[in-house]
Order: C-alpha cells, then structure tokens, then sequence
C-alpha cells in the first residue's frame, strides 16, 4: 500500500479512472474539462515568478557576465542543431513509412471551415522582427500578468546584471531571491499534490469528448508518431546524452514522475519547477538551469518540430501532392521559422502547422479536417518529448561550461528519484529547504 503513497503510481491511477470514465459516462467525462484546466492553471501562474527569481539571482552570483553570454549562445546554437535534427527524423519517417498514402482525400469534398479557425490564428502569429521586439514586455510587471516566459527571462536577465554591477548591496539582494524562491517552490510543492486530479480530469474529457472511434482511422499516424518519437528520444537524444556522460534511459526513469503529469495534462509547463529542481540535483548549476530550461521552452520543441513535418507529409500523402526536393527543403525551413512563433499560443502544435502549411500552397491547408480529431492524441506525445529535449539539453550546456557536477549525477541517476512523495507535507517542504 505504500506504493499509493508515491505522485506517479497516483498520477497513473488518476490516467486510468479518466479513461474509464470517458469511455463508459462519456458526457460526464466531457464536462470535467474545467478540473484539468483548473491544475494547469494553478501551475502556470507560478511559473513565472519562479524563472525570475532563480534566473535573476544565478545571473546575480555569475562572477564572469561573459560567461553568461556565451552560455546563452551555445544553447542557441544546440537548440537550432538539434530541432533541426527533429525536423529531418520527421520528414524522413514520412518519407518512408507513408502513412497518409492510399487515403485518396479529395479537397474540395473537405469542410473548410475545420481549418478556418485555426488559419486565423496562425494568421496571427508575428514575422521575426514583430516577434523580436514581442520579447521586449510593455511594462515590468506586464510580462508576468501575461505569463510571457521570454518576457520574464529578460527582464530576469536585466535584474541579475543590475545586481552583479551593485556589489554587496546586489549580493543581498541575490539573497533575498533566493529566499522568495523558496516560497514559490514550496507552493509548487503543494500544487502538484492535485496532479493525480488533474491527469484523471484532463484524460477523462479527452476520451469523453472525441471518443476512441477516432482512433481507428488515423492510428497509422498516431503509431508512426510515437515512434518516430520515441526513436528520436532514444537514438538521437540518447546519443547526445551519451556524449555528455550519462544514459538517456537513467535520466527517463528519473523524471518518470514529471512525465506521467505531462501525460496526463498535455502540457511540460505543468512541470517546468519540478524538472528545474531536478535537474540541479542531478549537477546543473541553478544559472544555467535557469536560462536553457524556460528558454527551451520557446526554441527547443523537439516534439513540434517531428510533429510538423510528419503531418504536413501525411497531408501530402493523402491528398496525393507530390512534392520535390525543394519543396521539402522549404516546408524545413518555413517549420524552424513557426516553430518559434507559435511558442505560447493555445494549441501552438495545430496552429503551428497550419502556419506551415499557409506558407507552403502546395499542400491545401483544408486537409488539416483529416487530423484535427486525433490532434488532441498527440499532444501528449509532443510535451512529452519536449520535456526530455529541454532537460537533455540543461545538462549536455552545463557540462559545456563547466557548470554540471558530474559525481551528482552519476550518483543521482544511479539513486534514481527521491521519494519525498512518501513523506508528510510538512518535511518534503523542510527538506527541499535544507537542500537548496
């Protein structure tokens, strides 16, 4: 019995009662939306406050400001060759799996008004100057009553260089973030108790409201998917993981708490303090953690990126569009461009590749009517493997700089994740206190 004592048996439990209840009360199932949208909710509204303060106050203690900058770039860098990998493992499996072919759709006999709302939203997303200067907020506390992750980082980013040019007084004041942060966490620690409830909710309307009979047929899609990323997970980040010093299937089984929530939600923000915690346990210094993970979550969607490219050829496929080289090599980079464009927007997956397909005629946006049913099934898939990308990428730039202690995550991994859950509320708070 001590086993429903720990989060991921809960979460599993809560995974496996709103799969039952979608199927057989699918109505009731429907309406219990607002509970999962209430925990995602409780959960992002802390998101913010938590990147400053650990952002502004690791910047803050950064004896070299150099360093920082060039930390920023070298992530960059590895987010762009990396996503970049994700697009073409997409594409390739596309390529030769073929999963959209023999479906024969025609598009005039498709409803385009499936695609209209979606091709509003993608219309809004803004061309790279417009989005540039979007990261700049319109006033200090804008970025956080928007929940603008980027917005927040830069101004988190100012703060901490404002601190390291005041000396001591800015040393204090480092302090003080370090003990607000505090707070932030221990509240987290609290939210994510409701987190059993909010994956029961969040996959008992996803059942209720689509029904299984979707699943039928598009499941050549949905199994090429999650292949396609679970063979990207494993090989390509298992690789990198590797180079750096560590095993990828170690560091699965260490966040495999953080994982079952994103299942369960949909959505890797659900997790992002978690995972920032966790990930200074396993060695990553607390301003590297702070700048690769929330920045991560706009430039590194490794998930989106095998998403896009694989539906946008499946469309093809079914609509029988041929496309050349060079069409492909287009849809490659229109995707990199979106991908970034899309980051914070409801839905940002979908929207992201209507988006793509607006700027590539050749595959007519209302084939999107095809997938739009079985969009919310892979969600799941595209956090999850978000989730693993961002925290690969923390320690690989971590060990980069010098920044990750290799003995704490050899010896962290080896332990595999602290069972706090088994504790009472009060002690995993002390703990988390005495640790920082």
């Amino acid at each position: 019995m001590r086993y429903l004592k720990l989060l991921y048996v809960q979460v599993l439990i809560g995974i496996a009662l709103g799969v039952a209840v979608g199927l057989v009360w699918p109505a009731a199932g429907a309406d219990l939306k607002p509970l999962s949208d209430g925990f995602i909710k409780l959960i992002k509204m802390i998101i913010a406050p938590i990147i400053f303060v650990t952002v502004a106050g690791g910047v803050a203690r950064m004896s070299d400001l150099k360093a920082f900058g060039r930390v920023g770039a070298r992530t960059l860098i590895y987010f762009e060759v990396v996503s970049t990998l994700a697009l073409l493992v997409g594409l390739a499996v596309a390529l030769v799996v073929r999963p959209g072919a023999g479906i024969n759709a025609d598009p005039a006999k498709l409803d385009p008004s499936v695609a209209a709302g979606y091709l509003e939203k993608a219309g809004e997303q803004k061309h790279l100057v417009a989005w540039l200067l979007d990261i700049i907020p319109n006033s200090f506390f804008s970025a956080f009553t928007e929940g603008n992750l980027l917005q927040v980082l830069l101004i988190a980013i100012l703060t901490g260089f404002a601190c390291a040019r005041l000396g001591e007084f800015g040393d204090k004041v480092a302090d003080v973030l370090d003990q607000i942060g505090q707070v932030f966490f221990a509240i987290i620690h609290i939210i994510v108790r409701l987190a059993p409830i909010g994956a029961f909710a969040a996959m008992a309307y996803t059942i209720g409201a689509f029904g299984p009979k979707i699943l039928g047929n598009l499941l050549v899609l949905i199994g090429a998917f999650y292949a396609t990323s679970l063979l990207f997970v494993l090989v390509v980040l298992g690789l990198v993981a590797r180079l750096a010093g560590f095993s990828i299937l170690k560091f699965i089984a260490y966040i495999r708490e953080e994982l079952l929530i994103v299942l369960g939600t949909s959505s890797s923000e659900t997790v992002l303090p978690q995972m920032m915690v966790k990930l200074q346990r396993l060695g990553a210094s607390k301003s590297v953690t702070g700048l690769v993970i929330p920045t991560g979550y706009s430039f590194n969607l490794d998930g989106t990126n095998i998403y896009m490219t694989l539906a946008v050829l499946f469309l093809a496929q079914a609509t029988n569009t041929d496309l050349s080289w060079a069409q492909l090599a287009t849809i490659l980079g229109v995707a990199m461009l979106t991908s970034k464009g899309a980051s914070g927007v409801t839905g940002a997956g979908f929207i992201t590749l209507i988006a793509t397909l607006a700027v590539v005629p050749q595959v007519p946006v209302v084939a999107v009517a095809l997938i739009v049913g079985i969009d919310r099934f892979m969600s799941e898939c595209r956090a999850l493997t978000n989730l693993v990308g961002n925290g690969v990428a923390t320690l690989v730039v971590a060990r980069w700089e010098g920044e990750l202690d290799r003995e704490a995550l050899t010896r962290e991994l080896a332990r595999g994740p602290a069972v706090v859950e088994a504790m009472p509320l009060t002690e995993v708070l002390a703990r988390d206190v005495e640790a920082d």
